[in-house]
């Protein structure tokens, strides 16, 4: 692999062309919902900001029948990564380089300092030690570039990948952080997985009563895994990665610190493959709820946030890595709310 050598100027240089590119409109990835859908980013271009190339299908948002999907969170500190390094053939890279170029020169207003910049980058890779981008060279090798995740490109995170771009001959690996790999696509798939909506069952529905149990369940027709696979497909390069979560647990918040949560800790795990909990049936008023909460005190005039949180086990499987390794929980709840009322008793 051949990087740009890292003389300040040169640097400077690539970076200039590079903030300039971030603070251009962002493309649209062609964002086409479906549960069994697609989420694409075709590598189409708006302005000079590069877009990627990678494809998703599976899980990835939407929905029929009136469900809705939500993304799932990372448990803990990680997060997907906000850019990454993507290949390109010789000739895109050309394409997206004169585009930037002419951008910049072009722009209303620009600084000269950006001007100049920007000429010193494009004569560096059209002029200088590539030569024409290395296109007669396109059979050999691809440029590696940085691309942001569209969602998140106002984040530090997205900023992080600075690296100039890098030709890499065929057969060697980019020595590049994030550069696109199974377990980088598995980590982008991660971040395109959508879950049903988590809003669970309760009995009784309408309103609850002091003291009395609530049943909560969620049935495993909406309560089971999820998948989404990406992949890049570049001028002879192949890969793939196929993310998958499985729900795990559920965990309810009944809103309030008066109440008794059913079990004590509040999270209700897997009824066999019949989802969470149990449905209530005639017949089991008097019994303890295996998934549930008991509230203690009513709600007044208001109503109790009740959360329930699913947990996701979250794993991937891709080229060249037939066993499934595991990738961070994820996370999505939504709030209900819960009418609590007192008995009424008659006396006689």
């Amino acid at each position: 692999m051949r990087v740009l050598n890292p003389r300040g100027s040169l640097l400077l240089a690539c970076a200039t062309v590079a903030a300039l590119a971030l603070l251009s409109s962002p493309a649209s990835a062609d964002r086409r919902p479906g549960s069994q859908g697609g989420t694409q980013a075709t590598g189409d271009r708006s302005g000079t900001a590069l877009t990627s190339q990678v494809t998703y299908s599976g899980n990835t948002g939407g929905g029929g029948g009136g469900s809705r999907n939500q993304a799932v969170t990372p448990v803990g500190d990680w997060t997907p990564p906000a850019c990454w390094y993507e290949p390109r053939t010789a000739e895109e890279f050309a394409k997206y380089m004169e585009d930037t170029y002419e951008s910049v020169v072009n722009m209303p207003g620009q600084h000269s300092y950006a001007k100049t910049s920007a000429g010193q980058t494009r004569e560096y890779y059209k002029d200088g030690e590539y030569k024409n981008y290395n296109i007669k060279k396109s059979d050999e090798g691809l440029w590696w570039v940085a691309v942001r995740d569209e969602d998140r490109w106002m984040e530090e995170a997205a900023k992080a990948c600075s690296e100039p771009p890098a030709w890499v001959e065929n057969g060697e690996t980019p020595d590049l952080p994030n550069a696109i790999t199974p377990e980088v696509l598995a980590q982008l798939a991660y971040n395109q997985i959508h879950v049903p909506d988590t809003e669970v069952s309760l009995a009784p529905e309408a309103k609850s009563k002091v003291n009395l149990p609530t049943w909560a369940w969620l049935d495993q027709a909406t309560f089971k895994p999820v998948e989404v696979t990406a992949s890049l497909t570049v001028n002879g390069l192949n890969i793939s990665a196929t993310t998958v979560a499985r729900p795990d647990s559920l965990t309810i918040d009944p809103g309030t610190k008066d109440a008794t949560l059913h079990p004590a800790s509040g999270q209700c795990g897997l009824n066999g493959d019949k989802g969470v909990g149990e449905p209530y049936a005639k017949g089991k008023a008097g019994q303890e709820p295996p998934c549930g909460v008991t509230y203690l005190r009513a709600s007044g005039k208001s109503a109790y946030d009740l959360n329930a949180t699913v947990t996701w086990k979250i794993g991937w499987t891709g080229t060249g890595q037939p066993e499934e390794q595991a990738l961070p929980d994820g996370a999505f709840g939504n709030n209900q709310d819960v009418v609590v009322e007192e008995i009424q008793s008659v006396n006689r």
